[in-house]
């Protein structure tokens, strides 16, 4: 019985953009299911378009719901077509309504996958969504492309969803040395483990951003001296998300009367709902100087990392991003504790003092000058054409025989 889950797009419109001539061509699934993981794939995307393979892309999660900024609309702007539309059933964010959900992505992930048929799924990253996919396409026999596997996220379940997706993988792309090393530690072969850098560094040399009066326009809102990014996502190895240190956060930006604070909603895990109300709480009672948008945009979102002073929360992109332009982040709390740091990312704890005291040093003169020769260790542009080819050309014939490498 079909999955009522799941919605299949027009074949013959596939056909028209792609090409009728397929037949022997590699078919390669892309699965995406948040903003975040599309903004790490678009150039992987855009690069996949120009090999000889037939690019399949599969939507899911967050990019189908209207609460999320239903963001599947963001991936057909960009001039690509989705082949096939996974609804995850998600009507909460409690840990029951997460489970059900994955079970619900896993049984139409499966049944999309059964349809399109491709020679090799890839997939981004540690979400629940993109854990069921994994689990689909590893019954199904479909090899598996995993980016962004060996990094740790201390303070989130999905950690663990990370690295099972790894031992459900046959080829890797690391994004850091360090992250290389504990993939081939969990027993995978070494020649199937490829650091390129990561992938979304690419948009800082290949994408075109906007103005600031164009974002201006955008939010409409005149900036004022300084520009703080704020992403805060539920920490779900706490009991309650760290929902109630959200306030912690929101008290020290108040003291920053100067400042235009743009905030992007949470992801869909565990208490997300409960922080994005506080924090459009805050944006509507200091509307002078505050925006909150549940999601920019990936090309939006880079554009503001452009010419923002200050990254403030528990997002990657604090961490990734961020420092390769050379944002300084103020990192809160444990999320993405064991992930690799650069001097321009200060850690701070649940304190508001404290977080005060951060903003008020990383937007100093003197620490920003610091920085300025800091290079980043998640690569110089140049993963996603490479990770491209290597899709596009990679022996499978005997991908799916693993043996665990032992060191």
């Amino acid at each position: 019985m079909s999955n009522p889950s799941v919605e299949k797009t027009d074949s013959a419109n596939r056909n028209s953009v792609q090409g009728t001539d397929n037949k022997n061509r590699r078919k390669i699934c892309v699965i995406t299911s948040t903003r975040a993981d599309y903004g790490h794939l678009f150039w992987i995307l855009k690069d996949l378009e120009k090999e000889s393979v037939e690019l399949q892309i599969l939507a899911t999660g967050t990019h189908l719901s209207d609460e999320f900024g239903n963001t599947q609309t963001e991936i057909t702007r960009d001039g690509f077509v989705i082949s096939e539309k996974v609804k995850s059933g998600m009507t909460s964010d409690q840990p029951i309504d997460i489970a059900k959900s994955l079970a619900t992505t896993t049984v139409g992930i499966a049944e999309s996958l059964q349809r399109l048929k491709p020679d090799m799924v890839v997939v981004l990253g540690d979400r629940f969504e993109i854990l069921g996919a994994a689990q689909a396409a590893h019954i199904l026999n479909i090899p598996i492309a995993h980016i962004h596997g060996g990094e740790t996220t201390e303070g989130a379940i999905d950690e663990a969803f990370r690295h099972s997706i790894t031992k459900m993988s046959q080829l890797h792309f690391v994004v850091s040395e360090p992250y290389r090393k504990r993939v081939i530690q969990l027993g995978e072969n070494p020649d199937h483990v490829l650091n390129f850098g990561a992938p979304s560094v690419d948009h800082l040399f290949r994408s075109e951003f906007l103005s600031k009066s164009e974002f201006e326009e955008k939010l409409g809102l005149k900036f004022k001296n300084q520009i703080f990014v704020v992403t805060f996502h539920p920490v779900t190895l706490s009991p309650d998300g760290d929902a109630s240190h959200v306030q912690s956060m929101l008290g020290a930006l108040a003291h920053f009367t100067d400042s235009t604070v743009v905030i992007t909603g949470t992801n869909s895990d565990t208490f997300g709902r409960s922080i994005n109300t506080e924090l459009s709480q805050f944006a509507d009672s200091h509307s002078d100087r505050v925006r909150f948008s549940v999601s920019l945009g990936h090309k939006a979102y880079l554009s503001l990392l452009k010419i923002a002073d200050l990254v403030i929360g528990n997002s990657s992109s604090g961490i990734i991003e961020a420092p390769s332009i050379g944002v300084p982040t103020i990192n809160i709390g444990p999320r993405q504790k064991g992930r690799l740091r650069t001097p321009s990312i200060l850690d701070v704890d649940y304190d508001s003092q404290k977080i005060k005291e951060a903003i008020e040093l990383a937007t100093s003169q003197k620490f920003r000058k610091s920085l300025e020769s800091t290079p980043s260790p998640y690569g110089n542009g140049g993963a996603s054409l490479k990770i491209a080819k290597t899709l596009a050309t990679v022996n499978l014939s005997n991908i799916m025989n693993k043996h665990f490498y032992d060191l």
